[in-house]
């Protein structure tokens, strides 16, 4: 099993999951676990071989990765945990799996809040993708993430985030970057199949103004995802919104959090 932690809170009925992207692992929330944890229970995810979960013994090792996999280890926790039910947050490809997630076991997910989501590539990004396929095998990994970094996050106001997702990716294996970067390269029908359908979840997509290469795809999905899917862009702000802006972060999501589950006790 994939390695986590959970928080408990004798007060509230609502679990939170957080999900970070490829590269990062459950630290990248510790701007959100002390102010999660007094209102909510929260359990964060160390996504295999990211993490702590580099040194879990995993069931399929040595198969394939695909996004459906990656969701059943989530699912495998939250069973394992007797979690019937919890709102998701992610980050980056974090949003993906989510996604996925609510796909295959819809009816375990309260609420999805997507922070800096991946709903499409664009032409820069795609020709990114294809240089770094080619180069994969030839170019050490780190050196490879650390251009994706500077990329995706290059103003000096992303300086932080940036940082945080270099410094983590040092702790994935060799391997497993190549397996999850093979998983992310077939990416694109499965982007196409979820812009094409509108989940009937609460959904929040939260981006950052400056997050170029994925906000205008987000911007275009709120033109036909119009039933349970709102859109809100932080100022000032890039690609990993929950560390560019803590606060704001978290107060928005707590108002979505609440909303949700106010509306359901009815």
């Amino acid at each position: 099993m994939i390695n986590y932690t959970k928080y408990y809170n004798s007060e509230s009925a609502d679990w939170v999951t957080f999900i970070h992207g490829a590269g990062g692992s459950s630290t990248i929330w510790y701007k959100q676990i002390k102010s999660f944890t007094k209102k909510y229970n929260v359990l964060l995810i160390d996504l295999r071989g990211h993490g702590k979960s580099n040194k879990c013994s995993v069931k399929g090792f040595n198969q394939k990765y695909t996004f459906s996999f990656i969701a059943d280890d989530v699912l495998e926790v939250l069973n394992h945990e007797n979690i019937q039910k919890s709102h998701f947050a992610g980050i980056s490809l974090g949003t993906i799996i989510i996604r996925q997630i609510a796909e295959q076991y819809p009816e375990r997910v309260s609420s999805m809040i997507m922070g800096g989501a991946i709903m499409k590539f664009n032409f820069r990004s795609q020709i990114l993708m294809k240089l770094g396929f080619l180069f994969k095998s030839l170019v050490p990994y780190l050196l490879l993430y650390n251009f994706f970094a500077f990329i995706i996050m290059p103003k000096n106001n992303h300086k932080h985030s940036r940082n945080l997702f270099m410094r983590e990716a040092k702790n994935v294996y060799r391997t497993e970057f190549l397996k999850w970067y093979k998983m992310t390269a077939d990416i694109n029908p499965i982007l196409r199949l979820f812009r094409s359908i509108e989940l009937p979840i609460p959904t929040l997509y939260i981006m950052g103004e400056e997050d170029y290469m994925f906000l205008p795809a987000i911007q275009q999905l709120m033109q036909r995802h119009v039933n349970n899917s709102k859109l809100i862009v932080f100022p000032a702000c890039g690609h990993v919104v929950n560390v560019d802006k803590p606060e704001l972060f978290n107060r928005t999501a707590f108002e979505f959090i609440d909303a949700v589950s106010a509306q359901s006790a009815f």
